[in-house]
């Protein structure tokens, strides 16, 4: 029997992994000049985290290291368990150059055992729908065999769309010149994002206003959905 593991970027809530016994890993981001791993919401304090973004602050993602990985891992793997670790996209981070790093030196030291890894080409609840779907399907006895196949399967027939209203961030991520942030703002102009099947993050299309890039956001959903209404919509 394999261990399922998740990360937090799959923005999963921590009740619904808690239920289905999923092994969490913590990804790290910098605030204010600490570090910290976000826990799924469990002693999350967000009401801190966005104010201290309204007064300037920039929080950045960082990625684990290799040892990092191997203390999630080895415990299971001195245990006699093998891993099945469903993640986030990883054209999103360099944090997977360590995860390739670790379970080489793992396997080495552990030939017997088993870590299986399957990429959502996600973030976020994009990710977190994927790993709540293949961990009912782990709970319920599939094998390693099957939830891979499951979300190798079925990740291209889910879709993220966002409307960024605050260019800002944009900017500052190296996705907007200054002079598009400068414009956009003063325009009212909100890009909207989405993923490609890659893996990866691209404009989608533009509104005027807020309000005007969230109905465009529900009526691309209505057009490219198939039975739109009998499955998952996650705001």
């Amino acid at each position: 029997m394999s261990r399922f593991f998740c990360d937090t970027n799959s923005e999963l809530w921590f009740t619904k992994a808690d239920e289905l016994g999923i092994d969490v890993i913590g990804m790290p981001y910098l605030i204010e000049d600490e570090v910290r791993d976000y826990d799924l919401g469990r002693n999350t304090d967000f009401k801190d985290f966005y104010n201290k973004m309204r007064k300037g602050a920039d929080p950045k993602t960082q990625a684990l290291n290799m040892q990092n990985y191997i203390d999630y891992f080895e415990p299971v793997l001195a245990g006699g368990e093998d891993i099945i670790y469903v993640h986030f996209s990883r054209e999103m981070s360099g944090t997977f150059n360590y995860m390739d790093q670790a379970i080489s030196y793992l396997k080495e030291k552990y030939p017997e055992r088993s870590i299986r890894t399957v990429d959502t080409k996600m973030v976020s609840i994009g990710t977190g729908v994927i790993v709540y779907e293949a961990a009912k399907l782990w709970k319920n006895g599939a094998s390693d065999d099957e939830i891979v196949e499951f979300v190798e399967t079925n990740k291209n027939n889910f879709a993220i769309r966002f409307v960024v209203d605050n260019l800002i961030y944009l900017k500052r991520g190296g996705r907007l010149s200054a002079a598009s942030m400068i414009f956009g703002t003063l325009l009212n102009i909100k890009p909207i994002l989405g993923i490609k099947e890659e893996g990866v993050i691209v404009k989608c299309g533009v509104a005027k206003g807020l309000k005007k890039g969230l109905k465009t956001i529900v009526e691309e959903m209505k057009e490219i959905g198939s039975d739109v209404y009998k499955h998952p919509v996650i705001i």
